[in-house]
């Protein structure tokens, strides 16, 4: 997978990289991306297709249901890998299994997406629009999105796993999703991850670190050396 720069995306990045909004906080990212393997993608790419199979293979012998019909068919499989692959490189630090994986995805509409930003996203879209002269931050998205994918032409994936299987997933966490806007044809992938986090709950913890370290220094005070 290969990184692509796109202007359209930078200035949506640079208002959701850290949006405080009082008692929490927004971070939000969208990534577009190459369906192209590096030398990396290569490698990890044949052992999640390795892993299917023998998964398949496994599941046949054990007569276990799901997803051994969504693994059976190859463009599934394939754009699994490429679903994975792209978290891969928006978490390089965690490990993901491809069977793992699909336990967590789901194919969406358009309409879905929109729902979850509208519920989600309110007051950040307020924020948008006081920033921007009423500019809908959806909108922007949206065309931001097709610039790179065809929107028209995609099929759009979420990512929602437990608590565990996130990578996302930090202390405070109020809601955080991840969308995919994969583009067959282009083989092209726009992922757009969020997350709100508890101004409260951070500060509270910070609070108790900076009162447990302070109560092991007043230990070493007291303390006869």
């Amino acid at each position: 997978m290969k990184f692509l720069e796109y202007s359209s995306l930078d200035s949506i990045n640079l208002f959701l990289s850290n949006l405080n909004l009082g008692e929490s906080t927004i971070k939000g990212c969208l990534e577009a991306y190459s369906c192209k393997h590096t030398g990396t993608d290569r490698k990890l790419s044949l052992s999640l297709e390795q892993e299917m199979l023998d998964y398949l293979g496994q599941s046949a012998e054990s007569n276990s249901a799901s997803p051994v019909e969504y693994l059976s068919c190859r463009s599934s499989r394939k754009t699994l890998i490429y679903l994975v692959l792209t978290l891969s490189h928006m978490y390089p630090d965690y490990d993901f299994s491809a069977v793992r994986a699909h336990l967590f995805f789901k194919e969406e509409e358009w309409d879905s997406f929109k729902q979850i930003v509208d519920d989600y996203m309110f007051e950040a879209s307020q924020e948008w629009a006081l920033a921007n002269s009423g500019a809908s931050l959806l909108e922007v998205m949206s065309k931001a999105i097709d610039e790179v994918v065809k929107l028209g032409e995609c099929e759009i994936y979420s990512y929602n796993p437990d608590s565990e299987e996130d990578p996302y997933f930090e202390k405070g966490a109020i809601w955080s999703f991840n969308f995919f806007f994969y583009n067959r044809k282009l083989k092209r992938m726009v992922s757009f991850r969020c997350s709100c986090v508890s101004n409260v709950v951070t500060d509270d913890f910070l609070g108790d670190e900076v009162a447990s370290h302070n109560d092991e220094d007043d230990i070493f005070i007291d303390m006869d050396m």
